[in-house]
């Protein structure tokens, strides 16, 4: 058993992805913080650099538009250093998205049940796809149709309703280190 502190070498960029209410920028922070690397949101960046809210893009451009806006700065954003990047929960949909991934970092999905994510996405109205007469049906089928292609993640984490940010960063540190090309763990001896 090793003991003593842990320290981290992040060698590639991580992608969460994942639906809405995954947990995607909650546990990238935490991620991010544990790590010692920067946390990156391309739905922040993407706003940054429109100087508009993502409900205010769709509703003034599209998605067709929003979502090549997206590939742009997720593209730029894996050119950087190693980071954990937040992405939104359509951009793994791309296939442009999910190879640069691949070829540049490592996509983890928080795969958390339909009712965890409704009981964390249902009194935000920050959703433009849950803009619909009925919201949960609505994120029914985006579950169940976004769910193949989650599916093709790198590494794949469960999201239970239990798990506290703490521990669900925990497991996705268990799953990264499984990958020393993408995390890489050192230990300093203990006194």
């Amino acid at each position: 058993m090793t003991t003593g502190t842990p320290h981290y070498d992040l060698r590639r960029t991580v992608v969460l992805v994942g639906l809405m209410g995954c947990g995607k920028s909650a546990i990238g922070r935490a991620l991010a913080a544990r790590l010692g690397a920067p946390f990156l949101d391309s739905d922040a960046e993407l706003e940054t650099a429109a100087n508009a809210s993502i409900a205010e893009i769709f509703a003034r451009d599209g998605e067709a538009f929003f979502r090549d806006r997206e590939a742009e700065v997720i593209a730029r954003l894996l050119r950087g250093a190693p980071c954990i990047l937040s992405t939104g929960g359509g951009a793994f949909l791309a296939q442009r998205n999910r190879t640069a991934i691949s070829k540049q970092g490592i996509s983890v999905w928080l795969n958390a049940d339909l009712d965890v994510l409704w009981d964390r996405v249902r009194h935000k109205n920050t959703r433009p796809l849950l803009r619909t007469p009925d919201p949960r049906a609505t994120l029914a089928g985006l579950f169940e149709a976004r769910k193949p292609i989650y599916e093709l993640a790198d590494l794949h984490v469960r999201s239970e309703r239990s798990y506290s940010i703490a521990e669900m960063t925990d497991r996705v540190i268990d799953a990264l280190v499984t990958r020393p090309d993408i995390l890489k763990v050192s230990h300093d001896p203990t006194p």
